[in-house]
């Protein structure tokens, strides 16, 4: 009998859960950066191995809401963690020990799916002390892909008997319009200045996918009118640049070409928005 299940890759912010969903799958699915609290809605990717399918859920990293946007995150991570067949705790190994789970997220009912901890960015330990930790959870690597086997034999071991749910093909459940907008924002990290891509978002308007190449209209916002200038750039060099960056991801997904015909419109205070935050695919949650 098959086995499947859905896998949250859960912690705090910035332990390194994008980068080993995008090692897991074998598909750069989840934005990257060195900057805390890039991901803000669950990404899905899947690996299919024989007669075990792997469906892992990259969370926001659970933090202390300081406005709505980020109370949002934190409880769509939550709900989803709820949700789980396994709970993989991540959790940077040179800071290890790791909390324990509960103290990272307080869950009003208990959990009934196993935690595991999981230590991350286990290359940048000497051997001595990476073998003293894998005496009592898993030690993975994302940039060398070390431990990966070990930790996917031991996830194994928690799913359920069931047929899978997803082509065994297919390396992620969302549409495209989706990473549209997870590139964008990847592109704002990397290019724009340390505060303005937490307030940057994307909105596609337009998506002409029969078409070659295939024509995607966006409107990037920001939450005050100087701000647009800044994504925009001299010469509109910078705007370009992001653009550039999110059509080579999206090209390296679908394998086709694309043309992105990007704009720029700044919505006030839109993080702090109930409606705005609705528009941009937050579910509702209480604000803080």
């Amino acid at each position: 009998m098959p086995r499947s299940g859905h896998i949250a890759l859960a912690g705090a912010p910035n332990v390194g859960k994008s980068s080993l969903l995008n090692r897991l799958v074998g598909q750069h699915l989840a934005i990257v950066s060195p900057r805390a609290q890039t991901t803000r809605l669950p990404v899905v990717g899947l690996r299919t191995e024989g007669d075990t399918q792997y469906v892992f859920h990259d969370l926001p990293g659970l933090l202390d809401p300081a406005y709505l946007m980020q109370a949002r995150m934190r409880e769509l991570a939550l709900d989803t963690i709820g949700r789980m067949d396994l709970v993989l705790h991540l959790h940077p190994a040179p800071d290890a020990p790791a909390p324990e789970f509960v103290r990272v997220a307080p869950l009003e009912r208990s959990l009934e799916a196993p935690v595991l901890t999981v230590y991350t960015k286990g290359d940048l330990l000497p051997p001595g002390r990476r073998a003293e930790l894998r005496r009592t959870a898993n030690v993975v690597s994302a940039t060398s892909g070390d431990g990966l086997d070990e930790l996917l034999a031991r996830a194994r071991e928690h799913l359920p008997e069931r047929a899978f749910a997803y082509d065994p093909a297919d390396v992620g459940t969302q549409p495209l319009r989706f990473f549209v907008v997870e590139y964008l924002r990847e592109a704002a990290f990397e290019l724009l200045a340390d505060e303005l891509p937490y307030g940057f978002t994307a909105e596609v308007e337009e998506f002409r996918e029969a078409e070659r190449p295939v024509y995607i209209r966006v409107t990037l916002f920001v939450e005050r009118e100087s701000q647009k200038h800044i994504v925009i750039g001299a010469g509109g060099r910078t705007i370009k640049a992001i653009g550039a960056h999110a059509r080579r991801r999206l090209e390296e997904l679908i394998g086709a070409p694309v043309y992105l015909d990007t704009w720029v419109k700044a919505l006030p205070n839109w993080r702090k928005s109930a409606s705005a935050l609705t528009r941009f695919g937050f579910p509702y949650t209480e604000s803080p």
